[in-house]
C-alpha cells in the first residue's frame, strides 16, 4: 500500500514525529453505557512518548449510586470498593491535569471520551478539546478483515501476543491499549505515516476533498485567536478561537475533526480569516462578539446572545414575579432558558409570600375571588381585599433585601420547608424543593457576581502567560475594554498605561448588569477568579455583600452531594 503525494502534507505541515509525541493511553469503567445517566466507577492511564512510559494514573471512582449486578461481574468492581473512593469532583481535575498537552488515546474512544465530556459539563469544567486518537478506528484502518475479524480488545490483544492481557479494569486495559497502540504504530512506517499530523490524516474519516483544502490555512499565524470559515457567498460558516490558528485550523482538514457537521462545513468553505488576539481571554471574547454579529449556520453555541431571560417585579401596588426578556434595576438573573427561570420563579414563592397569579389588583376596593392558593394557605387574597398593600409591602422588601444581598431570610424559610417535608417522609416532594433551592442559590450567586463586577466603571486585571510575561486585560462595566501582554523583560506598567488609554469607550446601561451580555461578562468573571489573577487597579473596590447567595455554595454542595438534612445552621 502507498500514500499518493497529493494527499501527504508538505515538509513545513509535517508536525510532530509520532516518537516525539506524547500520548496519555486510558480507560474508564462505568455503572453502564450511556454518558448522560450512568457514572464512572475507576479511571486508568498511562502517559507514554517514544516507547517509554513516563506515567501513570490509576482510581477508583465513588460513584455515588450503585453498581448494576451485571457490571460487577463484568469488571469484579464491587460497591465495597468504591465506597471511600475520592468522588469524581476530586478526580476529574487531576486527570485533566495529567492528560494536559497530550493526545488522548482510548479503545473506542467515543465511549470514553463521551463519559469524560459529561463530566467535564456536569462538574464545570471546560473540555479541553484534545486530539483524540481511536484504536478501533485505527485498527480498522491498517488491518484487514482476514487479519482481525473482530478489532475488540482482546482479539487485538491476542494477535499481537501482548503481554498484559485486557480483564475489564480500567489500568490492566489501558496497559494492554499501550502495546496495541504500539504494534499499530508500526504498521503505519511503511505507508509514510511518520507524524502525528499523518496519522490523522491517514485515517478513513478524512475526506480527499478536506485534504485539498489544507492550503487554506497556509496564511494564518502560529499565534491566538479566532477564525472565520467563510462561504461562496462570504458569508461566515463557523467561528472558533485557538491558542496556535494555523495548528488548530489545519485539524480541521484531519481525522481529529470527526464531527459530521463540521466536515460538511468545511466543504463548503472557500477561505479561512484570522484574528490574532493577545490572548486567551480576548479570543474568547471576540469569539462572543462575533457569533452575535453573524449567527453562523455551523456553531451550536453562543449563537444568540440576546436570549436571555430575567425575572423582575412588575410596578403595581401588589407586585409579582414576572418573565422579561429586558432586564431592569433589581432583576434576576440572567437565565439561560424560559424553564430555569420558572424553576426559580417557583423557588422564590416558597421562600416569599409573593402571590403567583398574573392579575392586576387595584390598591382599593379589590372585588376578585380567593383561589385555591388562597385555600391551601399559599396567598392571603389581596384580590378579594383581605391583604392591604401594607400588609403586602413586607414580603416585596424581603425579595428585593435577598436580591441586593442584604438579607438571606427567605432562603432560611424555603430550608425550613425543606425540612418539613423531609420530616413527614414526602421525600419526593423534599427533593424537588431541594433542586428548586439549590438552583435559585446558583442563579442568585451568579447574578450577584456579575452586577459586582458589571458595577466597576473600570478594573485592570493581569495574569502570568507562564513564560515570565504577564496577560492584562481592562474590563470596563463588565466588558472587556482592552487585552495586551508584556512578554518577559518588557516593564509591564508602561503597558498597563497603554492599554488603559487606548481602551474602548463603555457608558453603562441599564439592567443589573449595566447593559453588559451576561455571557461576556461569565467569560471575564471567570478569568479573573482562576488562581493567579492579580487585580493591578481598580477605580473603586470591587466588594461583595456579606449576606450574598454566596454564603450558601457550602449548604448547595452538601444538599447536592446527599449529606445535607435540610436543616441550616450558621446562617
Amino acid at each position: 500500500m502507498t500514500t499518493s503525494a497529493a494527499s501527504q502534507l508538505s515538509f513545513d505541515e509535517l508536525g510532530t514525529p509520532l516518537r516525539d509525541t506524547t500520548f496519555v493511553v486510558f480507560d474508564l469503567e462505568t455503572t453502564g453505557g450511556s454518558a448522560a445517566e450512568d457514572a464512572i466507577t475507576e479511571i486508568g492511564a498511562v502517559k507514554v512518548r517514544g516507547g517509554r512510559v513516563l506515567g501513570t494514573f490509576a482510581t477508583l471512582v465513588d460513584p455515588e449510586r450503585g453498581i448494576p449486578p451485571q457490571v460487577v461481574a463484568l469488571t469484579g468492581i464491587t460497591q465495597l470498593m468504591v465506597t471511600g473512593a475520592p468522588r469524581l469532583t476530586a478526580v476529574l481535575p487531576a486527570f485533566l491535569e495529567f492528560a494536559a498537552g497530550s493526545v488522548l488515546v482510548a479503545h473506542n474512544s467515543g465511549f470514553d471520551v463521551g463519559f469524560l465530556k459529561a463530566a467535564c459539563e456536569r462538574h464545570g469544567y471546560r473540555w479541553p478539546r484534545p486530539t483524540v486518537l481511536c484504536t478501533v478506528k485505527l485498527a480498522r484502518r491498517v488491518l484487514s478483515r482476514d487479519e482481525a475479524p473482530s478489532c475488540r480488545l482482546s482479539a487485538l490483544a491476542e494477535l499481537f501476543r501482548v503481554d498484559t492481557a485486557p480483564n475489564h479494569r480500567a489500568l490492566t486495559d489501558a496497559r494492554a491499549t499501550v502495546e496495541v497502540l504500539h504494534h499499530l504504530l508500526e504498521r503505519v512506517g511503511p505507508v509514510g505515516v511518520h507524524s502525528l499530523e499523518e496519522l490523522l490524516a491517514y485515517l478513513p474519516e478524512v475526506t480527499p476533498e478536506q485534504r485539498r483544502k489544507r492550503e487554506l490555512a497556509a496564511h494564518l499565524p502560529s499565534a491566538p485567536g479566532v477564525y472565520l470559515f467563510r462561504g461562496p457567498n462570504e458569508e461566515v460558516l463557523y467561528v472558533g478561537t485557538a491558542s496556535d490558528l494555523r495548528k488548530r485550523v489545519r485539524q480541521y482538514f484531519t481525522a481529529s475533526e470527526g464531527r459530521r457537521r463540521l466536515r460538511e462545513m468545511v466543504a463548503l468553505a472557500v477561505r479561512v480569516d484570522g484574528v490574532v488576539c493577545a490572548h486567551a481571554l480576548e479570543a474568547e471574547v471576540r469569539e462572543l462578539r462575533l457569533l452575535t454579529a453573524h449567527k453562523p449556520a455551523y456553531n451550536r453555541r453562543s449563537r444568540n446572545q440576546g436570549g436571555w431571560w430575567w425575572l423582575a417585579l412588575t410596578d403595581e401596588p401588589f407586585p409579582r414575579l414576572s418573565l422579561v426578556r429586558v432586564p431592569r434595576a433589581g432583576a434576576i438573573g440572567p437565565f439561560r432558558s424560559r424553564r430555569l427561570a420558572e424553576a426559580a420563579q417557583q423557588a422564590l414563592l416558597d421562600a416569599v409570600p409573593l402571590r403567583a397569579c398574573s392579575q392586576r389588583i387595584p390598591a382599593r376596593n379589590p372585588r376578585g375571588t380567593p383561589c385555591a392558593l388562597h385555600e391551601l394557605d399559599r396567598c392571603r387574597a389581596p384580590c378579594a381585599g383581605r391583604q392591604s398593600a401594607a400588609d403586602y409591602a413586607p414580603a416585596v422588601d424581603a425579595l428585593r433585601s435577598l436580591v441586593d444581598g442584604a438579607d438571606t431570610a427567605p432562603l432560611r424559610v424555603a430550608a425550613d420547608r425543606l425540612a418539613e417535608l423531609s420530616g413527614t417522609q414526602r421525600f419526593e416532594d423534599a427533593a424537588a424543593h431541594r433542586d428548586r433551592l439549590a438552583g435559585l442559590v446558583r442563579s442568585l450567586d451568579r447574578g450577584q457576581r456579575l452586577a459586582g463586577l458589571a458595577a466597576l466603571p473600570e478594573l485592570v486585571a493581569a495574569r502570568p502567560d507562564g513564560s515570565g510575561g504577564w496577560e492584562f486585560a481592562v474590563v470596563r462595566h463588565g466588558r472587556l475594554a482592552s487585552a495586551g501582554v508584556a512578554r518577559r523583560g518588557v516593564p509591564p506598567m508602561p503597558v498597563v498605561d497603554a492599554l488603559v488609554a487606548s481602551a474602548e469607550t463603555v457608558l453603562p446601561g441599564p439592567g443589573p448588569l449595566h447593559g453588559a451580555p451576561p455571557e461576556e461578562a461569565s467569560v471575564i468573571l471567570r478569568w479573573l477568579d482562576r488562581p493567579g489573577t492579580r487585580l493591578v487597579r481598580c477605580d473603586r473596590p470591587w466588594t461583595s455583600p456579606a449576606h450574598a447567595a454566596g454564603s450558601w455554595r457550602a449548604w448547595v454542595e452538601r444538599a447536592e452531594a446527599g449529606r445535607d438534612q435540610y436543616r441550616i445552621t450558621g446562617h
